[in-house]
């Protein structure tokens, strides 16, 4: 029974505290909501003016909602200064560092992605729509995040990559200009004549209408092959891949019709295969055999085996005939 005043005591000790904090506590509740409505309006008056500075529309939503959360984190840093009057600013400040740092080592990996994600949209290396090639994967960009940036690839498929790859490593941007070049190796035969290929292969995508006449498609040997004479041919087309591919299909069967045509050959790869044995009496002497077969008119090598049956058959007749 004598602990009981103590703990009345004590409890009334909280109450006065508390009426007596209850002041600076509304106040800081009050403060803290005029700059809740104070960030709201900062976080519109930001997305309007990065999208009026004709950046993209992801840019504009992360700027917004990192103004948001930095005034905030303001607003949370003065309301508790004002309700607990005796929490000094430099221990705010000091609760703040320890918790950033511990902070940064527990989402590191998100913070990366985050921080790549405001260069990419402030950089814009490529934009939502282009066609880009990045490690293995190679499709158009959907959308770009904070943490990562969306692909679907020309088969239908979604990727997702984190920001800090798209960052870091090469990425290569198909579409970044409105013209790409396609190029295609012609081989045509030995014995045709290389000026009139040329002249036709370069009529032939000529009568391609969607290739594009600036620049000028081109046509130059490149190559004596083992079967053909190479003729690398270049035209340029639209750089969206759709437009790549049809144009590619239209030019290389106008160019095989136009060659055809006009009695251009196309000739096949080929190879010639010499089989030898090694076995044949007359192996390394290189009077009477050149690539596995015999020099001149003379006999075809025979293997050893069938050498050496026809010498016993001859052996056996020569006795035979002694004996008789």
């Amino acid at each position: 029974m004598d602990e009981l005043p103590i703990v009345l005591a004590r409890i009334q000790e909280i109450i006065n505290g508390l009426v007596a904090a209850l002041p600076g506590i509304v106040l800081g509740l009050i403060t803290f909501g005029v700059f809740y409505v104070a960030a709201g309006i900062f976080k519109v008056t930001v997305e309007r003016v990065v999208r009026r500075s004709g950046r993209t529309g992801s840019l504009a939503i992360v700027m917004g909602r990192l103004a948001r959360w930095t005034v905030l984190l303001l607003g949370l840093f003065v309301a508790l200064t004002i309700a607990l009057p005796s929490l000094q600013p430099s221990q705010l400040i000091e609760l703040l560092g320890i918790s950033s740092v511990a902070f940064g080592f527990a989402f590191r990996d998100i913070l990366q992605n985050f921080l790549a994600g405001i260069l990419l949209l402030f950089t814009q290396p490529f934009w939502i729509g282009d066609q880009i090639i990045v490690g293995d994967f190679e499709g158009t960009v959907e959308d770009i995040h904070a943490r990562a940036s969306y692909i679907q690839t020309y088969d239908g498929r979604r990727i997702v990559i984190p920001n800090a790859v798209l960052f870091t490593e090469s990425v290569i941007v198909n579409t970044a200009f409105p013209k790409l070049r396609t190029e295609y190796q012609v081989g045509i035969g030995y014995g045709d004549d290389i000026d009139t290929a040329r002249a036709l292969i370069l009529e032939a995508v000529d009568e391609v209408p969607e290739v594009l006449s600036d620049p000028a498609p081109t046509a130059w040997v490149t190559e004596l092959a083992a079967s053909s004479v190479n003729i690398g041919v270049w035209w340029w087309t639209e750089s969206r891949r759709a437009d790549v591919l049809v144009v590619k299909g239209k030019v290389l069967t106008s160019i095989k019709n136009k060659l055809v045509a006009h009695g251009i050959d196309l000739p096949f790869q080929t190879q010639h295969v010499l089989f030898h044995d090694q076995t044949e009496e007359t192996d390394g002497d290189r009077s009477r055999q050149r690539e596995g077969w015999p020099a001149g008119d003379s006999d075809i090598p025979k293997s050893r085996s069938i050498a050496a049956s026809l010498r016993q058959l001859t052996d056996r007749s020569n006795n035979q005939s002694t004996q008789q």
